[in-house]
Formats: C-alpha cells, structure tokens, sequence
C-alpha cells in the first residue's frame, strides 16, 4: 500500500521544521554584538551598543544575494592576508536596494586589524551605534512619542539565513538616537 499524499505533506512539514530548529539554533553560535537594554517598552528597546567595526558593500539592483556573497568572500578569505574570518549576526541593511549591507566585524578580528578588501566594491567602516518598512515606520513613531531624537535612516538585522520560516526568524529594526545631553 502505497503512502498517501498527506503523510507526504506530514513528513514533509515534520523534515522542514526540523531543519528549521536547526537553522535557529545554529544562529545562537554566530558572535553578536553585545548591548545594554537602557529602556523597554513592549516590543521596543533602547539599547547602547558599543562602537562596531563592519565591512560594507552597496546593494546593486541585482540584489541583495550579490551584495551577501561579496561580503562572504571577504570572511572566506577575499582579504589582503587571505584569512578567514568568523560569521557574525545581524547582517545589518540599510535603505533599500540602494542601500548598503553589512557584517559586524568579530571583537577579536576587529582589535587585532582588519584585513583590507581585495574587492574594491567592500570596505572597513566604524558605527556608533524586519525587513519590513512598517515596522521601521512604527519605531519612528514610538521615537517620536517618546520624545527621542532620531539620528540617521533605519538599519534592518537579520540573524538567519533567508530559508527560516517566518515564525522562526529573528530580525529587527535598528535606530540610532542622538546622545542625551544634561
């Protein structure tokens, strides 16, 4: 007796699911940049991040998966001294496909020296400290109701690789605040 289609789908659902634990479990062994949660309010934080090192690159209108696989090379060893680097989490996008995407430079890579680009489209940049454009609009506004100055566009993180299913995703909107003076 053959199996029936919805034990197909079953069996399917059951493998993608797991594959998808798997995906967000591996998530939690990438190095992030740490923080201090200042202030929560619902799904909102403030958070003070310390000054970060990135490799940038522009996103083309080919789209984001050239820009992901620029940087990538750059970790696989597309550098001056050839060496691999650590992924880190979030990719951090900013604007849209004309925008620039990002990684966080390891802690270690970043206070030893970062290797130089051999790909003239990356660079090394400092900050100072969802994909979605509502969500962007909505921290703006909880900004605004706040009363906090607003310093620069949004930056979009994402934490996982674009197979996760929604549910199991983790990505954020990032704003940086002017610095309160007394």
């Amino acid at each position: 007796m053959a199996p029936s289609p919805r034990s197909f789908a079953t069996l399917f659902f059951i493998i993608a699911f797991l594959a998808s634990l798997l995906s967000a479990c591996k998530r939690a062994s990438y190095e992030s940049p740490a923080y201090q949660v200042l202030r929560s309010d619902g799904p909102f934080e403030i958070r003070d991040y310390p000054e970060s090192k990135l490799i940038s690159t522009p996103m083309q209108q080919r789209g984001r998966n050239d820009s992901f696989m620029r940087l990538f090379r750059f970790i696989s060893g597309g550098n001056e001294r050839q060496e691999k680097i650590s992924m880190t989490v979030p990719v951090l996008m900013s604007g849209t496909s004309s925008g620039t995407m990002s990684f966080v430079v390891p802690n270690s890579v970043a206070k030893q020296g970062i290797p130089q680009p051999s790909d003239p489209n990356v660079t090394v940049t400092t900050i100072n400290p969802a994909r979605s454009e509502a969500a962007a609009t909505q921290l703006l506004e909880w900004c605004k109701m706040q009363k906090l100055a607003v310093s620069g566009a949004p930056f979009f993180a994402s934490y996982n690789p674009p197979w996760t299913p929604g549910f199991l995703r983790r990505n954020e909107v990032l704003i940086s605040l002017s610095p309160v003076t007394p």
